[in-house]
């Protein structure tokens, strides 16, 4: 029966369990790897001399082969802002709502030349494949626009990375939060 077996999902914290920011989460299926969201975070003041903190992208690094995306769910520093950072490493495309690619564009641009990166963007109740994982955004309301979850097809069901939501029945772009 090993063909009748389903593949083992992984869920990989990198940062952000536990912490306020610095999310970023791998989530690995067989040999493919997605990354949500690629966040830093601020010091306390026990970090004399430090400007920001990020995730510690050792494991995805070594596994780069098997990276198939990076989807991001809304556009604050704690969910991009350790992009820059990681992407010099690794090679594979990077999904965001248009909103969202618009400022990560800004962001990269200032850092890192532009060309070099896959920025795609994606419209809500988008199927995107990544090897044999399939990723749909999935609308939710937050601060900023075009906030999503992201409710990854695995062998084993659903996984949904819901990112920062607040429940309120009318977002800030004057979108019905749960469409």
């Amino acid at each position: 029966y090993p063909d009748k077996l389903m593949s083992l999902v992984q869920v990989i914290p990198l940062g952000g369990a536990g912490e306020i920011g610095k999310n970023c989460t791998a989530l690995r299926q067989g040999d493919d790897i997605i990354v949500i969201d690629c966040g830093l975070s601020f010091p306390n003041e026990e970090m004399f001399g430090v400007d920001i903190v990020i995730p510690d992208f050792t494991y995805l690094i070594e596994n780069r082969d098997k990276l198939r995306g990076i989807f991001i769910t809304h556009a604050h520093e704690d969910h991009i802002g350790a992009l820059p950072y990681l992407l010099p490493h690794v090679n594979c495309p990077v999904f965001a709502s248009p909103f969202t690619y618009a400022m990560i564009y800004a962001k990269l641009d200032e850092r890192m030349d532009i060309k070099s990166v896959d920025l795609r963007t994606f419209a809500i109740g988008d199927i995107i494949d990544a090897g044999s994982l399939k990723v749909e955004p999935v609308r939710v309301t937050h601060s900023i626009p075009e906030a999503c979850a992201m409710a990854v097809r695995t062998d084993q069901g659903i996984v949904l990375f819901t990112g920062d939501f607040k429940l309120d029945s009318v977002d800030m772009d004057g979108m019905v939060g749960h469409r």
